[in-house]
């Protein structure tokens, strides 16, 4: 049977990716859609999507209202699990890293620190701000509590995007071993 030859360099490599667009990409598609989602609200049904049960004015959608697909315990249960799994990320870096960390390990690690407080306090405040709109339905109160959700959602994606530093220098690599085959 005559066989013919992949397109292959010396090494045999078939695809070659960074990690660094890799996770410039992965972080850009729930970026893109959150944004889009937001503004396309914002534009085409700012009324239905900011409205409330206290019916006094709001200018930000909430995030289950400009996704339309997203009901608050949907919501409480992602921010537990990313709360817990940035939490659990800095405790087993700091235990497995103690010695020999780059200068882009530790940034990576001062930065997920950071990034896990920042949405553990927003997240904090949204919980209050949520409850005091539904309590006393101050004009703009969900606005700010949007605006909150906005944040941590954002700083979440930060948070995944500081896998930039831990695997900066590692590709994604398909090849194929160069080696006669007998079929």
């Amino acid at each position: 049977m005559l066989q013919v030859p992949l397109p292959l360099d010396r090494d045999g490599i078939l695809f070659r990716l960074r990690f660094t667009t890799l996770a410039v990409g992965t972080v850009f598609c729930p970026l893109f859609g959150f944004l889009f989602c937001v503004i396309w609200s914002l534009l085409f049904h700012f009324q239905e999507t900011t409205a409330t049960h206290c019916r006094v004015p709001n200018y930000l959608p909430s995030i289950s209202a400009a996704i339309g697909a997203i009901h608050e315990n949907a919501f409480i249960v992602f921010i537990t699990s990313a709360l817990g799994h940035m939490l659990l990320t800095c405790i087993l870096w700091r235990m497995t890293k103690k010695h020999t960390v780059s200068p882009e390990e530790r940034k990576s690690y001062k930065w997920k620190q950071l990034l896990f407080f920042f949405t553990f306090i927003t997240f904090a405040f949204a919980v209050c701000v949520y409850f005091h709109h539904n309590w006393y339905c101050g004009p703009g109160v969900y606005t700010i509590f949007a605006f909150l959700e906005y944040l941590v959602v954002l700083s979440n994606m930060a948070f995944h995007m500081t896998a930039f530093w831990d695997f900066g220098n590692k590709e994604l690599v398909v090849s194929s071993l160069l080696e006669d085959k007998h079929f």
